[in-house]
């Protein structure tokens, strides 16, 4: 099908105006991206409690923010650790607050943001460890924050579901606890970027080519090698076997759509239940966009059900 209309009105302005992929600046690039979250953010849903906290990342202190869905829930709440998107350069838990509100009040869970360090002040892997050592401190103490350790999945839009699939893979490995649960939207699992969908799409649909490499190149930096390596591309790891549960969302006119849909493939192979939902007529970042794209809210909605079905498995 064509692209949706309300993804094409989306093009049109960011024809217009530059986007923040193609920006080939990190400062510029942050500032765009920002810039346009408050066209994008939808009526958001009443939270009883958004607080500010730190935890002790591997670095120094590593901020996070914590979405309550309501005060009157007794007992520990489900936990949701989510990692924004943003190409590893730019993003924030400003620029995403309105998705996790959402995923918060849809699933019931508790939702934990977490800020991590962005390249290329912070290259490979400084932004995977910090999503690992966060979610790794709230499998051990979720409890401290009303949350129920036992019931806690990681979800991620883009370069924020790069960095969920990874630390599954990693927490697969280490063999403690691990996530019940991945929500993984339009996640970008493969940074050689050589499938077709990359060539097919990498003009003319907002997330570019050309964005891609600037994204990558700010990301790997020197360790340009770390392409091969599980912890940058998941896609490439060497066994999917004993992963958590997954959806996979992916974008009609997305150029990471063929890995996306290749890491569902893959987890299904390794006999991962695994549920693929590919959004006809959107584009990158569509997710994001609940003011305009009404199809935001149909995704963030199915990764909301996702999420509530697997913590009360």
């Amino acid at each position: 099908m064509p692209v949706h209309p309300h993804c094409q009105a989306v093009l049109d302005a960011a024809a217009a105006g530059g986007t923040a992929f193609d920006a080939g600046d990190p400062v510029e690039a942050r500032a765009r991206y920002e810039a346009g979250t408050a066209a994008f953010t939808p009526p958001n849903p009443a939270l009883d409690h958004v607080v500010e906290d730190m935890l002790h990342g591997p670095a120094g202190p590593l901020p996070i923010r914590v979405y309550r869905p309501r005060a009157d829930t007794m007992g520990a709440l489900p936990v949701t650790v989510f990692f924004h998107g943003g190409g590893w350069v730019f993003g924030s838990i400003a620029s995403h607050d309105h998705m996790c509100r959402l995923l918060a009040t849809g699933s019931g869970s508790l939702v934990v943001s977490v800020d991590y360090r962005l390249a290329p002040e912070h290259p490979f892997p400084a932004a995977f460890d910090d999503c690992l050592a966060a979610t790794r401190h709230l499998l051990e103490h979720a409890e401290a924050l009303g949350g129920d350790p036992a019931r806690l999945a990681v979800a991620g839009d883009s370069a924020g579901g790069n960095l969920a699939a990874a630390v599954c893979l990693a927490l697969r490995d280490a063999g403690g606890p691990r996530p019940v649960f991945q929500l993984l939207i339009y996640p970008a699992v493969d940074l050689a970027c050589e499938s077709p969908s990359h060539s097919e799409l990498g003009e003319g649909y907002l997330l570019t080519g050309r964005g891609i490499d600037f994204c990558v190149s700010a990301y790997l930096g020197a360790k340009r090698a770390a392409v091969a390596d599980w912890r940058a591309s998941p896609l490439k790891a060497p066994s999917l076997a004993s992963l958590p549960p997954a959806l996979v969302q992916t974008a009609e006119f997305d150029p990471l759509k063929d890995e996306g849909r290749a890491y569902a493939e893959a987890l299904a192979g390794a006999g991962i239940a695994v549920t693929h939902t590919a959004y006809d007529g959107m584009i990158h970042g569509f997710a994001r966009m609940g003011a305009l794209v009404d199809a935001a809210g149909t995704a963030l909605d199915e990764g909301a059900a996702a999420l509530k079905r697997a913590f009360a498995t």
